[in-house]
């Protein structure tokens, strides 16, 4: 694709609304079918309640095959342990009506708590365990004895949707994550090497910025399928490692990009030759069809662009009156062809996977970022909205309130930990709303007119088609979601339909309700600040490099790139929406991987003999001083003289010493020095 068309595309795809695929059509069909056969398969078994069969397929459904098995193994976890609580809870408190809510109310606390601090799908199967104690807990409110058979229910319904979506998805023309990462990772490839393109070229700044962003989420949904692959074949496990490298790679290479864009220097004649070989290989790599489909030439040109970037410019070529600035350049150039470079090995060995050998030692592991305080808050706000609205139910003894009391317990703790929850829930409330006319049609008028289960295939299957293919659209696959979960439950269908509008209307109140009522409490009730929590992440992203500057052992490269990019798969979310700001605050989080490398780089250099001692102590000084202004400079006040130091000494090593070593080590000092510069508050501490 060349920088015309890419630009072209954004300017299309932001405007306009795409077509379903042929993809999104089997998915919509595959899923309405498995939901189909489950209900009919409850219907065989006499479940109580087979709707729930078939919500469970449309709840667990997903475009490609190990999401689904992901979404419904954690589902039946879930439901597993939350069924096991509910038993235990009501057997020990269930004669006190007041205690059985209360102590219900904690228990979806705490698994929000869980919830928050995991990722989907496990965080998934955490907040189902809370929600599902109290949708089997509550209907066995003054009637313990029955709250085994709920329970034994419930996980049959469930497993029965778990299943029909599971052999579904995996049999009839899946589409595996196996294949999707590697189909990912190719357009991730090329449009890393269009962006590339443009900005060794001084390509328009807004759409290389909406490419930067692009590329950042396609990392997050690359690391996203590779926990479903797993669990899709357990023969993908030994290309897990090379894709959690390859993505750190991706993000490597990024940001030597964007840094050769941000600090051109075009007239530099020492730059040009490699500048122009890079932009004519990633053009050729973008606009070549097939380019991937053999990764060995292009890694062969690599390797002699990279080779070439490393060595030393003549001194009779003209550089300015900047050498180390020329080094720094070349050295960000050869680190962008070398990235570049692994991430087509990555590549090929995601197409063609090898046993690994164990690794003889392994560094102490980095840390891993847990937002604590988000997830008590979370947990807080969802138990105490359980809590008043079971208190209302208790006091007013309106029997339909159960059903908002598990509304609210679902959204509460559902929707807890996504950065903007409020929105999130509308879009449920949006779907909820939508799907009560369409349930009423086909439940209360057509079905009881015309009974069995053909008519109601004939009926519903219009309906849930469109509302398939709204769920394999990312635009719409919230509002679309809830219409289908809600549109069965309101619809509730059983082998005999019968006409009773007075419990359906009451009914689909009391979840209106439930829901507003979460959205009140999101709102009201300890509201959620994305930006809090990117700042947290932020500042767990700084006390990294700090820790790479001062810790003892140093970690290897790899282990830091994984960390970075885990890091950034978090931030995403919270700020990729919030405009310049949150751009800014990417940019920087891309520059702190890269900032991380050139310290281990320039910690690797000084535990080598091929430096002075004094040159060893510099770096040790610099890196200490880096590490309190990573600590404790905030924004808006004036950088402390680190990034001084860092240009200082990078001119005193080149003045001194001309030496391929000792300008590798200035070059990584003016590269931290710059990414210090180009992001200064997001290397700041927060005053949060």
């Amino acid at each position: 694709m060349t920088w015309a068309r890419l630009k072209a595309y954004f300017e299309t795809s932001l405007t306009g609304l795409t077509q379903p695929t042929r993809s999104d059509w089997i998915f919509a069909l595959r899923t309405v079918s498995a939901g189909l056969i489950a209900l009919l398969a409850a219907y065989a078994l006499k479940l109580d309640h087979p709707q729930w069969a078939m919500m469970t397929v449309f709840i667990v459904a997903q475009p490609v095959a190990g999401m689904v098995l992901a979404k419904g193994f954690y589902r039946l976890l879930g439901t597993l342990a939350g069924g096991l609580a509910a038993i235990g809870i009501t057997t020990v408190f269930g004669t006190n009506p007041w205690v059985l809510v209360t102590v219900l109310a904690v228990w979806i606390g705490i698994c929000t708590f869980v919830s928050s601090l995991l990722r989907n799908p496990e965080a998934y199967g955490a907040a189902l365990a809370g929600y599902t104690a109290m949708i089997i807990g509550l209907p066995a409110f003054g009637q313990p004895h029955l709250v085994v058979d709920l329970a034994v229910a419930r996980c049959a319904e469930i497993v029965l949707g778990i299943v029909c979506a599971g052999v579904t998805s995996r049999l009839i023309l899946p589409k595996l994550a196996s294949d999707a990462i590697i189909s990912r990772l190719k357009r991730c490839i090329l449009d890393l090497a269009t962006y590339a393109a443009g900005a060794f070229s001084g390509g328009d700044t807004a759409t290389l910025s909406a490419l930067h962003r692009k590329l950042v989420a396609d990392t997050q949904t690359l690391g996203e399928m590779r926990a479903y692959a797993r669990l899709e074949a357990p023969s993908f496990a030994p290309r897990a490692h090379p894709v959690r490298r390859t993505i750190g790679q991706l993000l490597s290479a990024l940001s030597a990009a964007r840094a050769l864009h941000s600090h051109a220097a075009p007239k530099n004649a020492a730059l040009i030759p490699v500048r122009s070989q890079l932009q004519a290989l990633v053009g050729d790599l973008a606009a070549k069809p097939g380019a991937l489909d053999d990764t060995a030439s292009w890694v062969k040109q690599l390797d002699a662009i990279s080779a070439k970037a490393r060595q030393l410019p003549d001194a009779s070529v003209d550089q300015g009156d900047d050498r180390v600035g020329t080094i720094t350049r070349l050295t960000i150039a050869a680190d962008f062809a070398e990235a570049l470079k692994q991430v087509l090995r990555g590549l090929d060995a995601l197409r063609s996977p090898v046993t690994r050998t164990g690794r003889a030692s392994r560094q102490p592991a980095l840390v891993v970022h847990r937002d604590y305080p988000g997830a008590s808050r979370n947990a807080v706000r969802a138990a105490l909205a359980t809590l008043l609205v079971a208190a209302f139910w208790l006091t007013t003894k309106w029997s339909e309130a159960a059903g908002t009391v598990i509304l609210v317990a679902v959204v509460s703790s559902l929707f807890a930990a996504r950065p903007d929850p409020v929105q999130v829930s509308w879009g449920f409330f949006k779907g909820t709303l939508l799907a009560l006319p369409f349930a009423f049609l086909v439940g209360q008028i057509a079905l009881p007119a015309l009974p069995g289960f053909g008519w109601f295939v004939l009926f519903v299957v219009p309906i849930l088609v469109p509302t398939a293919l709204g769920m394999a659209n990312p635009r719409y696959v919230g509002v679309a979601t809830a219409f289908a979960i809600n549109f069965l439950a309101f619809l509730s269908p059983h082998q005999a339909m019968t006409y009773d509008p007075g419990p359906f209307f009451a009914g689909s109140a009391s979840v209106l309700v439930g829901i507003l009522l979460a959205i009140g409490v999101f709102i009201a009730v300890l509201p959620a600040d994305p930006w809090l929590a990117a700042n947290r992440i932020v500042r767990a992203m700084r006390e990294d490099l700090a820790r790479l500057c001062l810790h003892e052992r140093v970690p290897r490269r790899s282990a830091f790139e994984s960390l970075a990019y885990d890091r950034i798969n978090q931030l995403m979310p919270l700020v990729q929406n919030s405009g310049r700001k949150g751009e800014a605050v990417l940019g920087g989080s891309v520059a702190a991987a890269t900032v991380g490398l050139e310290i281990l780089r320039l910690r690797g250099a000084s535990q080598t003999h091929a430096i002075p001692p004094e040159t060893t102590v510099s770096i040790a000084n610099f890196l200490r001083g880096l590490a309190r202004e990573l600590l404790f400079r905030s924004p808006g006040d004036p950088q402390t003289a680190t990034v001084a130091v860092a240009r200082q000494y990078a001119a005193g090593i080149a003045q001194r010493n001309a030496t391929g070593d000792m300008l590798q080590i200035a070059a990584s000092l003016r590269i931290i020095a710059a990414a210090m510069e180009d992001f200064p508050d997001f290397f700041a501490k927060d005053r949060g």
